[in-house]
């Protein structure tokens, strides 16, 4: 079977190995029963029961470093992704074949009910995000269904910016020498009046280092740019780094030089908290700022040449845990490095440094409370770092100095810049082996990021931007405010750590995934206008004497995404003879919200199977959404109708059940109890 653009291809050495490593695992996986036998295995991919591999000893890094454990790793990785590709393809179960079929298979009545509701409903019947099983191709499906549209990765466009770099209170840019024969490239140093200070042939250090990991630490002019549409930002960053991480007077670091190394992409609803990413390969050395770069999945399902470049853009092992660092409730990971105002200058926003220097408040403030939900949306990357998204938590300071206005997390946000941010070594009470080994490789990371700090910067030198937040004052650096003490750091880093108590107050950082109708957690949309009506029979309709006719209107506000479309219907169904008496039916008579949810869901075609002693009727899109199509923005109710075969002296049962597909471990998120509606077929 073919795999795509986002693997390997045949010309590429260790392909056979890595589809070999993905059959078997696949095969493996379904063998012992897929997703539904993950109980216990915290790293089990909960649609597929493919594994995902150990993450390598060491600090977490925005790119993976050439050894050999790493390389393992990546090969590890695409593997277990291959795994879930063909453990999520049809013709790969086919081939497998490891479910036992009943031997008796489906009535003759349920045969004839399946295929008319088929035929009759089958335009609208669909999961989003199911038209491909390519890893990146249904990522970017996945993520249009939960943001809607996505733009392409352009860093010219719009407001885009060029990252700043300072040495010793001055922008440093490259540019050629006009003070020297042939006029050769070198680093212009201005003051933050427009003045030439110096000219330099080398940078060995800077006032603010890259806490990325892994980056070049004083790079120059990367860009940034966000794009908002509505209630979802999107953040386009291509960074210009180096494998030795360091920075020479060559032409690439010049910000007329289009050529950068990582390219990144960050979705986010600031309304529903829900984040994705996008990572380009690890496998490519280079990219060019000039070409806009189509988002995963193409921008629509029928932009086949998008899709098909964005398998071959895009790394589809998700090797870089970018949660990890973006998490402290918003996209943004503000720190001195990436030149925001309100952060690193000793004069605060409002200053001469500041003004000259800063890309000001290019990412805006935002809302910091631990309560607020986040979520990350994509079944690819939440499938590798299942266990890390779970065991993520929110801390708060148990001496008050440092999250009466942050976010901080037991991830980097607390492990390595709250480190950075107080210039204080990470510290843990009472440390496990693990944790003592993880506390190392995190100092050394810090060790080698203050190296390449300037001595300006310091508290001690004439800067006095370092440690850049402070008690009480938090980035006013102006005031001569005390740095923290070596107790009370010691107390929230215990905490950081995950290695506190209850004087941590900690709280799971991800939140779940709302059903439809959970106003609590923020989605309060439910199905209205549900109603039920006989109907003869049309033209050319035959093999039923009535039509069945189920119609409601609903509107998936979630977030405020006109696009939206991560919700569908269930329709469960189970048909009695009409009681003498005629009395109305109990609820234990309908079909229960297991059958509606499809626990034991057995199709017979297509979307309409038995679930249980019900039929079902599966992933109802709204009325006239074809398969595979984009829906069209709308903010008010859509329509949604079904028409079901029904016979004359029966009664229709029927359990409505709306549901949101997570693309994360959770899955699906079903509403609580659905609608509940029957209609009496007497044919009169």
């Amino acid at each position: 079977m073919s795999i795509g653009l986002s693997w390997p291809q045949p010309e590429r050495t260790g392909t056979d190995t890595i589809r070999r490593l993905g059959s078997r695992t696949a095969a493996e996986a379904l063998s012992a029963g897929g997703g539904p036998a993950c109980y216990g295995n915290g790293r089990c991919d909960r649609a597929t029961g493919c594994i995902a591999p150990a993450r390598p000893f060491g600090p977490l890094l925005e790119a993976y470093p050439q050894d050999e454990a790493h390389r393992l790793h990546v090969r590890d990785l695409q593997a277990f992704q291959l795994c879930r590709q063909m453990a999520l393809s049809e013709a790969f179960r086919k081939k497998t074949d490891f479910t036992l079929v009943s031997a008796d298979g489906p009535a003759p009545e349920q045969s004839s009910f399946a295929a008319l509701a088929q035929r009759w409903n089958g335009d609208v019947l669909w999961a989003p995000a199911s038209a491909s099983n390519d890893i990146i191709t249904r990522f970017g499906d996945e993520a249009r269904a939960v943001f809607g549209p996505i733009p392409d990765g352009d860093c010219t466009g719009g407001d885009a910016k060029s990252i700043p770099l300072e040495v010793e209170g001055n922008i440093v840019d490259l540019k050629p020498n006009p003070g020297k024969v042939g006029k050769p490239l070198e680093f212009e140093h201005r003051g933050a009046d427009g003045k030439i200070v110096k000219w330099t042939e080398s940078i060995a250090q800077c006032d603010k280092p890259s806490l990325a990991g892994n980056a070049t630490y004083c790079g120059m002019n990367s860009r940034l740019n966000r794009i908002v549409k509505g209630s979802v930002e999107w953040l386009v960053f291509c960074r210009k780094s180096t494998p030795h991480l360091g920075i020479e007077p060559e032409p690439y670091w010049q910000k007329s030089n289009p050529k950068f190394a990582r390219l990144g992409m960050i979705g986010f609803n600031n309304l529903s908290g829900e984040i994705v990413f996008f990572d380009g390969r690890k496998d490519r050395a280079e990219f060019d700022w000039t070409q806009a770069f189509v988002p995963p999945g193409g921008r629509s399902y029928a932009d086949h040449e998008g899709r098909a470049q964005a398998e071959a853009l895009y790394d589809p092992t998700f090797q870089i845990e970018c949660s990890a660092c973006h998490d402290n409730k918003n996209p943004y990971v503000v720190n001195p490095h990436i030149g925001q105002a309100r952060v690193g200058y000793r004069a605060g926003a409002q200053g001469r440094e500041a003004s000259a220097f800063s890309l000001g408040d290019y990412l805006p403030k935002t809302p910091r409370n631990e309560q607020r939900p986040f979520r990350v949306v994509g079944s690819g990357y939440t499938s590798t770092y299942v266990t890390s998204l779970r065991q993520a938590k929110t801390v708060r300071d148990p001496t008050g100095n440092c999250t009466e206005c942050h976010t901080l997390t037991t991830q980097i946000t607390g492990r390595r810049f709250a480190s950075d941010a107080t210039a204080r070594e990470p510290f843990i009470a009472d440390p496990s082996w693990a944790q003592l080994l993880e506390m190392r490789a995190e100092r050394l990371e810090l060790t080698s990021v203050n190296a390449h700090r300037t001595d300006w910067a310091l508290r001690s030198g004439p800067g006095k931007i370092h440690p850049w937040m402070l008690p009480a004052e938090g980035n006013d650096l102006s005031a001569a405010a005390p740095e923290i003490s070596s107790a009370d750091w010691q107390k929230l880093s215990n905490c950081l750590w995950d290695a506190g108590g209850t004087e941590c107050y900690y709280r799971p950082l991800y939140t779940p995934c709302p059903p439809p109708g959970s106003p609590l957690q923020g989605d309060g949309s439910e199905p209205v206008n549900v109603s039920v009506a006989e109907l003869p029979l049309p033209a050319g309709k035959i093999d039923a004497d009535r039509l069945l006719r189920l119609r409601w209107h609903y509107n998936n506000s979630y977030g405020n995404v006109p696009q939206r479309d991560d919700v569908r219907f269930n329709i469960a169904v189970k048909t009695v003879a009409i009681p003498s008496s005629g009395r109305a039916p109990l609820a234990s008579d309908y079909p229960d919200l297991d059958e509606a949810k499809g626990e034991n869901f057995t199709a017979i075609d297509g979307e309409v199977g038995t679930s249980g002693s019900a039929l079902l009727i599966r992933n109802t899109s709204y009325f006239g959404h074809a398969k595979f199509t984009e829906p069209t923005p709308s903010t008010g109710l859509r329509q949604f109708r079904i028409d079901l075969p029904a016979q004359c002296g029966r009664r229709y049962l029927v359990r409505l059940l709306p549901k949101r597909l997570c693309f994360d471990q959770s899955d699906t998120a079903y509403a609580e109890k659905g609608q509940l509606l029957y209609a009496d077929m007497r044919c009169d």
